[in-house]
């Protein structure tokens, strides 16, 4: 499992104490879910944010963001966020509650 265990403490401290959050290891890294969806995730150094699709493009246009295609297929909705852009805590903190408000705004998952 390799991810970057400083930037996982930053983003833990950016969350700062809020009910429902929960991490799991997946996508080969670890991922920060609310009440059981994922909203963001680290993989070596990089962030995966979940933005969603209708905010894709507006994610890609900021610098050092680029495409999530870690299966080989980009994934709508997703996005890498490389070190620099996250350098200042204003920064991440930024990216951790526009993905933590997208996620937690999303239906209730239906059980199957």
């Amino acid at each position: 499992m390799a991810f970057d265990t400083f930037l996982a403490q930053r983003v833990r401290a950016a969350l700062g104490p809020r009910p429902g959050i929960t991490e799991r290891q997946m996508f080969g890294g670890l991922a920060f879910l609310v009440h059981g969806k994922m909203f963001m995730g680290i993989r070596n150094s990089s962030l995966m944010a979940r933005v969603g699709p209708e905010h894709h493009q507006d994610a890609l246009a900021m610098p050092h963001v680029r495409v999530m295609d870690f299966t080989g297929r980009a994934m709508k909705g997703y996005v890498y966020i490389d070190p620099p852009a996250v350098a200042e805590d204003q920064d991440l903190k930024a990216w951790v509650v526009w993905c933590l408000e997208y996620v937690a705004g999303l239906p209730e998952k239906k059980k199957a």
